[in-house]
Order: structure tokens, then C-alpha cells, then sequence
């Protein structure tokens, strides 16, 4: 089958190592190299332009907020050369807790998308863009990206509800392999399926305390669970949050267990229409070089 693509942290203190293994991914022949909204994702991709040969990477995502729209286009223009086209600027909104990080105040997610856009493709003089791919997760940010870029990426999307989603692409576009359709998708090899359920649940929680997700769950089949998780975080019960992240939501959203489960679910997820799952490595028995170990020896 088709080997998914990685996400890969460029972790303080472990930089030139995560350069090094972004060089074996490319080696092992993986779909992609896509870099969340932490430690200077768009700087590690400007590495990667010089530290890769044929590997396709990109952010996944950038907050549209967090440089000035002149400052993006610089350096997406740039590295969409200097990569020879590799590189995927993977954009959106994020969420609460970002925004106030970043000290900004966002209108409408659909208008502050659109606008980014068509301010990005204004400027000039600064060479050829790359691809955008657009964060959705609802149905109207889906059908934006399919209006305005050349790609979507999920993340914890919910196997169940992909094929629902996906309808509101363009058929044109969901059969298009140049258009990219990915996930983000938290992963966990083990043998001790508890432990390796453990550590998904545990990394989603912080998930469930924002209204953006919570609101796509209840979209996706799971209003009974976000609706209780509602009333928990009104009363302070902030702690009996992860009880109502049920087994059943967590199959659908994560994949863990022995490397075969795992590989059949990667083989069931590119069934769904996401050309390009995005595996999310954690391991029971360590952190992030852990991980992808169980990756790498999980899928040759």
C-alpha cells in the first residue's frame, strides 16, 4: 500500500537530529514530511528545503495570525523555489487559546481564511507560490478550500463522518491526486492495546476543551459525548473529561494497537477519500524518536 506521510517536531535542543531524520523518512520513501503549529514550523521547512532531495513537506499548520501577510509570502515563495516545488504552505485560523498566545483578534474563520488568501496571491514580485492547503474541519471550511486552494488537511477527523465531509468538495477535486487531502492522524503502536488506547486518549484530551472541535465531533456522530464534556467544563468538572471520551470515538479518530491494526487502518483511512494520512507518532514506551522507531518497523 502507500505509505502515509510523518508529522515531524523539530524539538529544542534535537534540531539537526530531526534534520537527519527527516533525511531517512525521505529514504524509507514516505508520502510526507508535514510539521505542526510548534517550535518554528515554517523555519524547520526552510531546513528541509536544504536537507531534502525529493520528499514533498509542508506546515501543518500556520496560523494565518502569527506573521504579517508580506512576511508569508516571502518565504512560502522562497522555499517553493528553492525546494524545486516540494514545499505545501499549509494554513488556518487554529484556535482560542493560540490567538491569545499571539496577542490577536480574529473575526469569522471562513472571512479571515478568505482574506489571507487573496492578500497572500496580491503580492508581488517575490517569485511563484506554493500550494496552499487549507485546515478545515465543518463542512463550509471544506468547501472553501476546494473554492480557493489546492488541498485540505483535517486533523482528528473522524473516520466515520470523512466520506459526509468530503461531499463538499468538488467530485473533480476529491478525484484529483494533485489536490491534497490529508489528516492528521494520532498514532500508537503496541502489542498492550490499553496502554497504546491510554496514550491516544491522553493526548486528544486538551482537544475537548475547544469549541471548535467539540462542535465538528457533534457534527461527526458524537453529540451525546461533546454535550456531557459541555457540561463538565460549565460545572468545573474538568477532570471527568477524558470519561467521556468514549472507546468507540477514539476508533474513529486515532489509530493504536499492534502494527497490523495500524496498518490496516492507515489501508482503511486512504479508503475514505484522505489520499494522505498524516501519522501522529506517540509510543507507550517513549517520546517522539520512540515513536517513529515503531513507525519505521511498522511499515518496512
Amino acid at each position: 500500500m502507500p505509505l502515509p506521510a510523518i508529522s515531524l517536531v523539530a524539538v529544542p535542543g534535537r534540531r539537526r537530529l530531526t534534520l537527519e531524520i527527516a533525511r531517512d523518512i525521505e529514504r524509507r520513501g514516505y508520502a510526507g514530511i508535514y510539521t505542526p503549529s510548534m517550535y518554528g514550523n515554517m523555519s524547520q521547512c526552510e531546513a528541509m528545503c536544504w536537507n531534502t532531495e525529493r520528499i514533498s513537506f509542508g506546515t501543518a499548520i500556520a496560523p494565518i495570525y502569527v506573521r504579517t501577510v508580506l512576511d508569508f509570502a516571502q518565504s512560502a515563495a522562497f522555499m517553493h523555489e528553492v525546494s524545486g516545488g516540494r514545499f505545501r504552505l499549509g494554513i488556518g485560523v487554529a484556535h482560542a487559546p493560540g490567538h491569545q498566545r499571539m496577542g490577536v483578534t480574529v473575526g469569522k474563520p471562513l472571512g479571515d481564511t478568505r482574506t489571507f488568501v487573496e492578500r497572500l496571491r496580491a503580492v508581488e514580485g517575490v517569485g511563484e507560490f506554493p500550494p496552499i492547503i487549507i485546515a478545515a474541519l465543518r463542512q463550509k471550511m471544506v468547501a472553501l478550500a476546494g473554492e480557493i486552494s489546492q488541498g485540505v488537511v483535517f486533523a482528528n477527523a473522524a473516520r466515520s463522518h470523512m466520506a459526509t465531509s468530503l461531499t463538499a468538495l468538488p467530485a473533480a477535486k476529491r478525484n484529483d491526486p494533485t489536490f491534497f487531502i490529508g489528516n492528521m492522524l494520532p498514532t500508537c503502536i503496541s502489542d498492550d492495546v490499553e496502554a497504546a488506547r491510554a496514550i491516544c486518549r491522553k493526548n486528544l484530551i486538551h482537544y475537548a476543551f475547544l469549541p471548535n472541535y467539540r462542535n465538528y465531533w457533534k457534527e461527526a456522530g458524537y453529540a451525546e459525548e461533546m454535550i456531557a464534556i459541555e457540561h463538565a467544563i460549565e460545572e468545573n468538572r474538568r477532570d471527568d473529561v477524558p470519561r467521556f471520551l468514549t472507546d468507540r470515538w477514539l476508533a474513529d479518530v486515532a489509530l493504536f494497537g499492534p502494527a497490523s491494526r495500524v496498518r490496516e487502518g492507515v489501508e482503511a483511512w486512504q479508503a475514505s477519500g484522505v489520499h494522505t494520512p498524516v501519522i501522529v507518532p506517540s509510543s507507550t514506551s517513549g517520546g517522539q524518536l520512540k515513536a517513529l522507531e515503531e513507525i519505521f518497523a511498522t511499515f518496512g
